[in-house]
């Protein structure tokens, strides 16, 4: 003990020195790649040599473990896992037998609700509910459902579970949107509930990054304690809030020595070559007209950020999700999906660490989880201020005033990720501006109730006849039923004059000849096609962008024939291509008011919308759209044969 004194005396004397670097000194310890192991273990080690006492754990919500690891490395005897799932739990069965990283754990596979301790006495609890409906996915699609939803209010059981066993302490962690959502008040009520428990809460959001992660998360943690005791929260170890600015722990030091030449290199799929052209640390993103793209293929801001994202070796990557598609990232800067074992160091998971199931739920448990570096941080911070056992180092705290940079540096990502597009576009000399084939027909296609445009007709599809001309300055579409016909209604699409680059100059115009309602999907899935083909834009979206952005287009319906039309219909159908009350949830009275129509008028309109494929979210749709409210996200129809929204009702 003498030793650690001494040390205690240096770490406290150099006011410059990282906390964490002098941590790392005492194990003897350098960064290298997949160094955050060794950290566990070593920690681990000294515990057990100082035979301190054992702080009783439980860990609710377990998931794949990483909660459990780093609490469990840094001394905590985690007593019992509670994990619903059961490939889930099947990993914490994998790595709680003896010589395993979470040795002599009890897994209890069972439903929260259904769960009480069997141990008298427990000094700590840990765990995070799900957070899928407070997630960004959610926040998309008009706010988050929260507490309306039922895994939204699973605190509670955490808050029963507390007032059961009455630990000293707890952390709780989750997505930071919790903070935020529903106008605050599911915060409101967690802060209430865990108060109501008998708990002073201390809570922050932190960037996993900042505590030698190489990956950027934030998480909400919220560390609850009995007594009167301040609590403080970590100094980062890495990064610009860290003292001496400590350089982040990057990804490509994380998976150095993984040995990757037997993997294959690209992705499959109509985007897969997209993936070798984007520079690292870039997403989509880079075939879009913001960031210069000169033939660009996405919308902005039209996918999520993780869509053909390539990590960028001398940085951490971004958040890794549990679930995604064939585009998911992060990728290899090597243009390559990352390897499970990459994936683990990634986010800090022991290399021994077994995960149970196929590649794809060893992922889910993953990006569920907490990484076990940052928590080890917490670990050591809860160990060292609530249970008051004498550390080998001196831990440096943040003054509860003291605001973290990491939010502040994220706006000037934007600028980084354009210089890089721009170098890159500059040097390759890859796309030629502006060049796709003009052309001119007529065709037949067919219409199903899919919503799907096709060659062959199914049974209930309606045939259009496509008479179409396209070039530079001009697009005209025009569909009919194979007759001299008048022409009944147009739609035309103009640029805003703030655009700098597009596929046409002038304006797009689709030309109905054919009075029925679904001529209207017809032309704009003709469109549609037609991006396809010659701009490879997998959809309007694509073209028109993101609905919660500033639109670079103006459109307009033109209405020739109105007695051939319900009034109300055509009225309401002319406001929302304008983009009248689209993009924003509002009271349908308030929509009534803006049309000039009655409330019943406006929701036989929409329900007519919605049948040829206007997107129309509601209270059936998305449970956090107040009853009476309605979300128009696009002027145009957006749904398709894969849109669960088509099989609900207003």
């Amino acid at each position: 003990m003498e030793q650690m004194t001494l040390f205690n005396l240096q770490a406290t004397n150099e006011s410059t020195q990282n906390w964490f670097q002098s941590t790392m000194d005492f194990f003897d310890l350098k960064e290298s790649p997949g160094w955050p192991d060794s950290f566990g273990s070593k920690f681990n080690g000294w515990i057990h040599s100082q035979k301190k006492c054992k702080i009783r754990t439980i860990s609710l919500f377990s998931g794949g473990g990483g909660l459990d690891i780093a609490f469990h490395d840094i001394g905590f005897d985690i007593v019992e896992s509670v994990e619903i799932e059961k490939k889930f739990a099947d990993t914490l069965l994998l790595n709680s037998t003896i010589g395993k990283r979470l040795s002599g754990t009890k897994v209890v596979c069972k439903d929260i609700r259904e769960y009480t301790p069997t141990e008298e006495k427990i000094d700590f609890i840990i765990g995070g509910p799900p957070c899928q409906t407070f997630s960004a996915a959610g926040a998309r699609a008009s706010g988050v459902n929260g507490i309306d939803d039922k895994r939204g209010t699973l605190f509670e059981e955490y808050v029963r579970i507390l007032k059961h066993s009455n630990p000293k302490g707890f952390l709780f962690e989750n997505v930071y949107r919790i903070v935020g959502a529903q106008e605050g008040k599911p915060w409101k009520m967690i802060q209430e509930a865990f108060k109501s428990a008998g708990y002073k809460l201390f809570w922050r959001i932190l960037d996993t990054a900042d505590y030698g992660v190489p990956q950027h998360r934030e998480r909400l943690i919220i560390v609850g304690v009995r007594d009167d005791a301040p609590f403080l929260f970590p100094s980062p170890t890495h990064g610009p809030d860290s003292k001496g600015n400590k350089p982040y722990y990057n990804a490509g030091m994380a998976v150095k020595d993984i040995d990757s030449s037997k993997c294959v290199i690209g992705i499959n799929g109509r985007h897969g070559h997209l993936l070798g052209a984007i520079p690292p640390g870039l997403n989509y993103s880079f075939y879009t007209d913001r960031m210069g793209h000169p033939t660009p293929i996405f919308g902005w801001r039209s996918k999520f950020s993780d869509y053909l994202y390539k990590a960028d070796p001398n940085t951490p990557v971004r958040t890794i999700k549990a679930q995604g598609g064939q585009y998911t990232g992060p990728f290899s800067w090597e243009n390559r999906p990352f390897m499970l074992d990459e994936f683990k160091r990634l986010q800090t998971f022991p290399d021994n660490y077994e995960l149970s199931g196929n590649r794809l739920t060893a992922i889910h448990q993953i990006g569920n989880s907490v990484p076990p570096q940052m928590a080890r941080i917490m670990a050591i911070a809860i160990m060292d201020q609530v249970f008051k056992v004498n550390l080998p180092f001196v831990v440096q705290y943040l003054k509860q005033t003291y605001e973290l940079g990491f939010r502040a540096r994220k706006s000037s990502l934007t600028k980084i990720y354009t210089d890089k597009a721009t170098l890159s576009i500059s040097n390759t000399h890859a796309e030629k501006k502006g060049i796709y084939q003009i052309e001119a027909g007529v065709c037949r296609l067919h219409l199903t109730n899919k919503f799907q445009l096709i060659k062959q007709a199914k049974e209930n599809s309606i045939e259009f006849e496509f008479d179409y001309s396209i070039n530079y300055d001009k697009w005209r579409i025009s569909c009919s039923n194979g007759q001299a016909n008048d022409t009944f209604y147009s739609i035309v699409i103009k640029p805003s004059s703030s655009l700098k680059k597009i596929i046409f100059s002038k304006e797009i115009q689709l030309t109905s000849k054919d009075q029925k309602h679904c001529s209207i999907l017809a032309l704009w899935k003709f469109l549609e096609l037609k991006l396809s083909e010659l701009i490879h834009k997998d959809d309007l979206i694509q073209l028109f962008g993101y609905y919660q952005y500033k639109q670079a287009f103006n459109c307009e319906l033109i209405q020739i024939n109105e007695e051939l039309f319900p009034k109300h219909f055509w009225r309401v159908a002319s406001f929302v291509t304008r983009g009248v009350c689209v993009g924003q949830t509002l009271n349908v009275k308030e929509i009534s008011n803006y049309y000039g129509v009655d409330t019943s008028e406006l929701i036989d309109a929409l329900k007519n919308l919605k049948n040829i494929g206007f997107e129309v979210r509601s209270n059936n749709t998305n449970q956090q759209i107040k009853g009476d409210n309605y979300l128009i996200p696009y002027s145009f129809p957006t749904l398709n044969e894969r849109s669960l929204q088509r099989l609900t009702t207003l």
